[in-house]
């Protein structure tokens, strides 16, 4: 029964489409910032996005590492944006400073660099829940100036390899030789005919070894303790000799526990290395390590094993007692005297963001991620309204493109800022529930795989041992279906407060009948080319269509 009696109800001056304005601050411009920007821009009208990134330049961990022979460790063409791929890599794996060009020259000519105000230290995030909206205390580090940005929505794009982790050994900064960490590399240092110290054997350790190594006259001692699986070339050689071709997602059963693909991998690398350390079967023996393949990340280490066996190089296995104002101190009482250390020991991907987030209630994100991190599929967190998160916990992904998952989840996070803004809504928060949820899959996926073997890895935040909160729990494809159409029924939302000063009606973002196609003039777009959705003639066990692909509906 309906009434034509008077509601209350005032219609929004406005057609359906409803492009309040809203403000959107990213945190970070490195593969996952500057993506979100540009598709911020490009997909939505009226959203002011402030990109704010606390390095000179983009490129966010690529700007940070510039090691000698900091490289991918993945295929080139595996690391670029689907939109703009780069048919001029020097190399199947790509050098850091082409990376760095690369992610400038896409940022510049996509129009995100408009946005990004690099030297711009993010310090605190504060959620006001009179107003719904996130108060940002940024400094400016190259005037020292402090300022404070309203926003609607808050994302942090920082990603997990920012944070960097010094290695917890007394006496370290006690240390009067140069002390460098690989991500904070300084480019004057001259190496040359000095006695250096290395300490890890993860990825960035496997790059630089090789290239101080050469260096002349230089004396090298690698300290690692954790043996590891050395991959040659693994996106091309090892992915042929498996029988795949060049997509590394059909690489997908080996990070399967028992699978045929995890079993052949194993004997693959372990004949490889075999072959590589063939002079040194001492070295052989302490870096086969009793975990499989995959467990910590696989990197490609061209001249690695080679660089161990040479004369000046040393490898360490003993653990270190304490670091002197002189060189290192081994737990067998040896010491080595040295000129510079490097400590090549990643980073803290189990932290919280290093500036602060304060949600509802006055919680921190750091007490929200105690004892570990939690999300709702890697992009929200309960507690924290209209705080989103690209490369957020387990974003990650083991094998095949982390590109096109950063992409993914950039669109998700576009989905989410036209659905406030189009529908009315002030706030919008996961519901506790689902991300209690998403944790027990988390941990239950994980048991199946390889990333639960007892090893060292940045995957559980440099645990031996404990919870994975670096990588998705599945495949890439996986990733992007479940990212592909939001559930809204897992959010909890609060809508905007009308002109009366009440809430509104749940479907007041519906307007006053007009769309802004017709404001426009072009209220026929639905007969336009491309905008037509064909079905293919025929009988239809013989039509195209009906071979399902995700897209295609």
């Amino acid at each position: 029964m309906s009434s034509n009696g008077d509601n209350g109800l005032k219609l929004k001056e406005s057609p359906i489409e409803n492009q309040r304005p809203l403000s959107v601050v990213v945190v970070g411009a490195g593969y996952s910032g500057i993506y979100t920007a540009i598709r911020l821009i490009q997909r939505l009208k009226n959203v002011e996005v402030n990109v704010y990134e606390q390095n000179e330049g983009v490129g966010g961990v690529w700007w940070m590492n510039r090691y000698p022979g900091v490289a991918c460790d993945i295929p080139s063409y595996s690391y670029q944006y689907s939109f703009a791929p780069n048919p001029y890599w020097s190399s199947l794996y790509a050098p850091g400073s082409e990376i760095r060009a690369y992610l400038d020259d896409v940022a510049t000519r996509f129009g995100a660099k408009r946005h990004i105000k690099t030297c711009h230290e993010v310090q605190r995030c504060v959620w006001d829940a009179e107003t719904k909206t996130w108060d940002v205390k940024v400094k400016n580090l190259l005037t020292g100036q402090v300022f404070n940005k309203t926003a609607n929505v808050l994302v942090s794009a920082r990603g997990g390899l920012n944070d960097i982790s010094w290695p917890k050994i007394d006496g370290l900064w006690d240390f009067k030789g140069k002390l460098m960490h690989s991500a904070r590399w300084d480019e004057s240092v001259d190496l040359r005919n000095k006695r250096v110290g290395v300490i890890g054997n993860g990825s960035s350790a496997i790059q630089i070894v090789p290239k101080v190594r050469a260096l002349e006259g230089v004396k090298l001692w690698s300290f690692a303790r954790s043996p590891t699986w050395i991959a040659a070339k693994f996106g091309d050689n090892a992915m042929t000799k498996l029988g795949l071709d060049t997509d590394s997602n059909m690489a997908y059963p080996l990070v399967l526990r028992g699978t045929e693909m995890q079993l052949a991998s194993k004997e693959m690398f372990e004949r490889d290395m075999k072959q590589r350390l063939k002079d040194r079967p001492d070295l052989f023996k302490a870096m086969i390590p009793s975990f499989a393949p995959g467990c910590r990340r696989l990197t490609p280490g061209p001249g690695y094993l080679e660089s161990l066996g040479e004369d000046n190089v040393t490898v360490i296995n003993t653990a270190i007692e304490r670091i002197t104002e002189t060189g290192v101190q081994l737990a067998s009482g040896e010491s080595v005297e040295l000129d510079a250390l490097i400590c090549a020991t990643g980073f803290n991907t189990d932290a919280p963001p290093t500036f602060e987030v304060v949600g509802k209630s006055g919680m921190t994100l750091g007490q929200r991620w105690k004892p570990y991190m939690e999300s709702y599929l890697s992009v929200a967190v309960d507690g924290f309204p209209n705080f989103l998160m690209v490369g957020g916990p387990n974003s990650g992904v083991g094998v095949g493109s982390l590109t096109i998952v950063l992409e993914s989840v950039g669109d998700y996070v576009v989905k989410v800022v036209r659905k406030m803004q189009k529908e009315d809504y002030a706030s919008i928060e996961p519901k506790a529930q689902r991300v209690a949820d998403f944790s027990a899959m988390v941990d239950e996926y994980f048991k199946r795989t390889v990333f639960s073997d007892e090893c060292s890895s940045w995957y559980r935040g440099g645990r031996r041992s404990g919870r994975i909160v670096a990588l998705w729990p599945g495949s890439t494809p996986h990733c992007l279906e479940a990212l592909r159409a939001p559930r809204w029924e897992d959010y909890d939302y609060e809508l905007v407060v009308d002109e009366a000063g009440s809430a509104s009606n749940a479907l007041r973002w519906m307007g006053n009948g007009w769309s802004q196609t017709q404001v426009d003039g072009d209220a026929s777009w639905y007969l336009d080319e491309g905008a037509v959705d064909v079905p293919e003639e025929g009988r239809p066990e013989d039509a195209a269509v009906n071979r399902w692909h995700p897209y295609s509906h």
